[in-house]
């Protein structure tokens, strides 16, 4: 009698095991799914936002006809310029080749794009990456990009400090020449951050890592003093 019973418990327990082992086995598979269902999920929410992002921005006169930059001058030769309003080394390119740059658009001898990113909003507390561009896109509806991005990186604040104001935007806007009313309005809307967005993904897409990258005709220029931006010009005729 003890002998069946003995057996009827091991026989209970090789059930109960197969069954807990049932469960466990379930319980990883509907994880695995669950965990499949959020990735794409993820990827597709990404995908759509991604998308969204790129296709709603409203870009300001002057832009080019992918919307990723301010256009001046209409030379033969194309010198791309991508910066970062608080980038140290874009302040120095600015100082060193900026005039440079407007003398081969004078002499009609290029066309340079400026590429205004917001690769180091990190560098600041206030996304000043972002609102400084988005501010230059104002600027360019008012007709004055060249004179206010000089006017940025003249009084550029430090990496690491929440940047200039919204007001002080305004400030630097209004001592160029453009009307407060109009620019100060579309500086507190934010009206190109949209815009800012697209030509930093865009440049990212484009592989541009850095700032500041110059490109002639396409090709980077990785030392760009006055005479090798005057050299590569005009090897590129």
């Amino acid at each position: 009698m003890s002998s069946r019973k003995g057996k009827r418990d091991a026989a209970r327990v090789v059930r109960e095991q197969l069954a807990s082992e049932r469960r466990r086995r379930r319980t990883i598979w509907v994880s695995a799914a669950a965990v499949v269902v959020l990735v794409v999920a993820g990827v597709v929410g990404w995908v759509v936002w991604s998308n969204q992002r790129s296709d709603t921005f409203t870009t300001p006169p002057g832009a080019n006809a992918a919307g990723t930059g301010i256009v001046s001058g209409g030379g033969p030769v194309t010198v791309d310029v991508y910066e970062d309003f608080i980038c140290p080394a874009c302040h120095r390119f600015e100082q060193t080749s900026g005039a440079a740059l407007e003398q081969l658009v004078a002499d009609n001898k290029a066309k340079v794009v400026y590429h205004p990113v917001a690769y180091l909003n990190r560098f600041s507390t206030t996304d000043y990456s972002t609102r400084s561009s988005a501010a230059s896109g104002c600027a360019a509806a008012g007709g004055k990009f060249r004179e206010y991005a000089k006017a940025l990186f003249a009084k550029q604040p430090p990496e690491g400090s929440a940047g200039l104001s919204n007001d002080e935007l305004i400030d630097i806007g209004a001592g160029v020449g453009l009307d407060r009313g109009s620019f100060g309005g579309c500086v507190k809307d934010g009206t190109y951050r949209t815009w800012t967005d697209h030509v930093t993904d865009e440049a990212s897409r484009s592989k541009i890592t850095s700032t500041p990258t110059i490109m002639v005709n396409g090709q980077p220029l990785e030392n760009p003093t006055p005479d090798a931006l005057n050299a590569a010009v005009a090897a590129a005729k």
